[in-house]
C-alpha cells in the first residue's frame, strides 16, 4: 500500500494553499490528484505531491506507512554511572538489539551486571569524554542499517521505535524522533516541565526545517540511517550536538521528520537547581552553534517591515498607531502583489500570521535572549518597563492557555520566567566564552521566503 496523506482540517483547497504562513500553489493538475482531501502516492506525480504536502506540513499521514523490522535497528545508549535507569530502559526494550556505552562510570561493575543480565552489549570508555563521544563509539560498532540513540534517563517502547523506522522507509528521510515528554510531576517546577519541557517540540508532527516551528530533533531519542551520519556527533560540543547533527543532515539535502503522535518519556530533574542548570546548559550551546551554522541560530527572524512594525508598536508614541496601521496595509498590499492568486481572506491570514510571529519573537527577545539588557533599560525608561511587563504577562497567559498545564497561572508564570532567565543566562555565558555576540543577533528571512 502506497503512502497516503490527508490535508489538515484548516487547509482549504484552492489555487493557493495557505497554512500558518506557508504557501503552496496548486496547479489544476495537482488539484485533480486530490481525492477529496486525500492523496495516495500511487505514481510519481502523486508521490511528489505527497512529499511536498508533508514537507510544508500541510498534510498528515493517514495510511500506507511502511513497516521495517526491528532487527534492522541497533539502539545505542550512552551512560555515565546510572545503572538503575539503564536497567529500566533495557527492560522496556526487551528483544531489541542494544549497545550500552559506559562513559567511564566510577561504578562500572554495577552497570556491567545490569547490561549482562539483559543480554545487551557493553562498550567502555576509560576516560569520560561526554555523550557525543559515547554515542559515536556506539555508532562505530553498529552493523545494522538503522541506529537509535536513546539516553539512559528516557523510557521508550519498541512500538515507538517501530513507528519511527516507518519514517525511514522513505529513502529521502535520514532521521526521525518522537515527542519527548515528562509526566507525573508533583512539585510545581516538575508540573511546569510536564507542560513546557525543553525537549518537547510540541503537539504537531512536522518536517524539520531551519527557521521554522520545529528546527531540530533532540538526541534523547533519535532514530537515523547509520550511513547518513558520517562521523556522527561533534565531540567538541558538550551540548547542542544533536542540533548540529540535524542541521548538517539538512544542509546535505536530507529530510528529517518529527512525530508528535508517538512518545518517549524523559525523567524530571529532581531539584530546582538541577532543573534550571539544565536550561543554562542548553543556552550555552547557542554560541558554539552560531560559530558553526551562522544565522541559523538567530534568536529571531525579522524582515524589515516586521522590524519596523515592532519598533512602531514598542515606541508607544502618538504616531505609533497610524504607523502600525500603515505598515499593516502595506503588508496586505505586498502579499497581494507577490501572491496574486490568493483571496482577500488568505491575505489577511498571512498578514495576521506575520503579526503574531513578530510579536512572539519580540517577546522572546525581551524576556529570554536579551533579558539582561531589558532589565537594565527598564530601570531607565518607563516605556521599556511597561513594554517588558506587558510582554511578560501576555506571554505567560498565552502559554498557559495553549498548554493547559496542571498548574495554576501564577506558578506557571513564575516557571516560565525562570525558564527564560536561565536559558538567557546560558546564552550570554556562551557568547562571552566564545567571544562572539552572533548568537544574540536577529537575522532577516532568506530571500526565497514568501511574504508573511
Amino acid at each position: 500500500m502506497a503512502l497516503a496523506v490527508r490535508l489538515h482540517d484548516d487547509v482549504r483547497v484552492a489555487p493557493v494553499v495557505v497554512r500558518a504562513g506557508r504557501v503552496l500553489r496548486l496547479s489544476p493538475a495537482a488539484r485533480s490528484l486530490l481525492d477529496g482531501r486525500e492523496v495516495e502516492a500511487t505514481d510519481p506525480a502523486r508521490a511528489a505531491l505527497v512529499e511536498r504536502l508533508l514537507d510544508l506540513d500541510l498534510a498528515r499521514v493517514v495510511g500506507g506507512r511502511a513497516t521495517l523490522p526491528l532487527d534492522l535497528l541497533t539502539v545505542v545508549v550512552p551512560v555515565h554511572d546510572d545503572a538503575r535507569r539503564v536497567d529500566r530502559l533495557l527492560a522496556a526494550l526487551a528483544g531489541v538489539r542494544v549497545v550500552v556505552v559506559d562513559d567511564a562510570s566510577p561504578d562500572g561493575a554495577a552497570l556491567d551486571d545490569v547490561v549482562r543480565r539483559h543480554g545487551a552489549e557493553l562498550l567502555r570508555l576509560e576516560v569520560n569524554r561526554g555523550p557525543a563521544a559515547a554515542r559515536n563509539t556506539g555508532l562505530r560498532s553498529v552493523t545494522t542499517p538503522y541506529v537509535a540513540f536513546v539516553d539512559a534517563d528516557v523510557v521508550v517502547t519498541p512500538e515507538t521505535l517501530q513507528e519511527l523506522l516507518g519514517e525511514l522507509a522513505d529513502p529521502g528521510v535520514a532521521a526521525g524522533a518522537p515527542r519527548v515528554r515528562t509526566r507525573h510531576g508533583r512539585r510545581w517546577f516538575e508540573r511546569y516541565e510536564d507542560a513546557r519541557g525543553s525537549l518537547d517540540l510540541g503537539p504537531a508532527s512536522a518536517t524539520v526545517r531551519t527557521m521554522s516551528p520545529v528546527t531540530y530533533l533532540p538526541s534523547a531519542c533519535l532514530v537515523a540511517r547509520a550511513d547518513a551520519l558520517a562521523d556522527g556527533f561533534d565531540e567538541r560540543l558538550m551540548a547542542g550536538e544533536d542540533v548540529d547533527l540535524v542541521w548538517r543532515l539538512l544542509a546535505d539535502g536530507r529530510r528529517v521528520r518529527y512525530r508528535a503522535d508517538v512518545h518517549a518519556w524523559h525523567d524530571h530533574r529532581t531539584t530546582v537547581r538541577g532543573w534550571l542548570g539544565r536550561k543554562v546548559t542548553y543556552g550555552r550551546s547557542a554560541a558554539p552553534l552560531a560559530r558553526r551554522h551562522g544565522a541559523t541560530v538567530a534568536p529571531a527572524v525579522l524582515s524589515v517591515p516586521s522590524a519596523a512594525l515592532a519598533v512602531a508598536a514598542a515606541a508607544q508614541r502618538r504616531w505609533s498607531l497610524p504607523a502600525v496601521v500603515a505598515l499593516l496595509v502595506r503588508s496586505y498590499v505586498d502579499v497581494g502583489r507577490a501572491l496574486p492568486d490568493t483571496t482577500p481572506r488568505q491575505r489577511v491570514e498571512l498578514v495576521a500570521f506575520g503579526v503574531r510571529t513578530t510579536a512572539s519573537q519580540v517577546a522572546a527577545l525581551l524576556l529570554r535572549h536579551w533579558w539582561p539588557l531589558a532589565v537594565v533599560l527598564s530601570t531607565r525608561s518607563a516605556r521599556i518597563g511597561r513594554l517588558v511587563a506587558v510582554a511578560a504577562v501576555a506571554d505567560a497567559v498565552m502559554a498557559h492557555r495553549k498548554t493547559r498545564p496542571a498548574l495554576d497561572p501564577v506558578r506557571f508564570a513564575v516557571g516560565r520566567r525562570l525558564d527564560d532567565l536561565a536559558y538567557g543566562a546560558g546564552v550570554w555565558s556562551g557568547a562571552v566564552r566564545e567571544r562572539s555576540l552572533r548568537c544574540l543577533l536577529p537575522t532577516r528571512p532568506p530571500r526565497t521566503a514568501r511574504p508573511s
